[in-house]
């Protein structure tokens, strides 16, 4: 299955455009964002549990990265409401599950296989957050490619100062705009390289998942990074 599967190309999808499609588990439905592959490929997602529902234990050989967006997401006897940051490398696994229900951003297989230590961040902890480049950024992940943070944006402000190498964004709060075109909370945009002047925060500013550096890892048709 491909799904805006060339990283090359502009994409975005608007909560208006979610398609929810069931799961292979009952109770579990997802939004395909990007996908490369099936079950078992490269994807981008929004993953909605109902209450009481839960995924059998499995591994992660290719890593899974997820942002709680709403609700309560839980491993085993760990909950995580919304506002936590979860990335597991490769090789890890887990039993997920939701007692109340819970809406989660999802990233799987899109880690390079040499990565190895979990990261868990409450990004509601006001200490996480720190002024950068002129507005409050909570830092989630970094390495020597990738970088991955929630932004707050200012109402009016540019997303992005000068040309970027290519950046994946999530609304999680307020609005983005582009010209006549307006993401709204939810809405997912991956950007190619370039300088993007018109995308900016709207009238009551925004707060966004920001990752760049990754789209440039590659990665072979069954969606492993290579």
């Amino acid at each position: 299955m491909l799904v805006n599967a060339d990283l090359a190309l502009r994409a975005a999808v608007t909560p208006h455009q979610y398609q929810w499609i069931a799961s292979p588990q009952p109770g579990v439905e997802r939004v395909m964002l990007d996908r490369m592959g099936g079950e078992k490929g490269r994807a981008t997602s929004i993953v909605r549990y109902a209450p009481d529902s839960w995924f059998p234990h499995h591994p992660h050989p290719g890593g899974e990265e997820i942002l709680v967006l709403s609700g309560t997401f839980s491993e085993g006897d760990t909950h995580y409401p919304a506002g936590w940051y979860l990335r597991s490398p490769p090789g890890s696994c887990h039993q997920p599950s939701s007692a109340e229900g819970a809406v989660i951003f999802v990233k799987l297989r899109q880690m390079k296989q040499d990565e190895s230590r979990p990261v868990r961040v409450d990004t509601r902890d006001v200490s996480r957050w720190t002024v950068r480049n002129g507005r409050e950024c909570c830092p989630l992940f970094s390495d020597d490619i990738e970088h991955v943070s929630l932004e707050r944006i200012p109402a009016g402000a540019t997303v992005f100062g000068a040309q970027v190498e290519g950046a994946e964004m999530l609304v999680v709060e307020g609005s983005l705009r582009e010209r006549e075109q307006e993401y709204e909370r939810g809405s997912w945009v991956r950007l190619p390289p370039g300088t993007y002047p018109d995308l900016v925060a709207g009238r009551f500013g925004a707060c966004v998942y920001l990752k760049t550096g990754h789209l440039a890892i590659p990665v072979s048709l069954d969606g492993a990074s290579c």
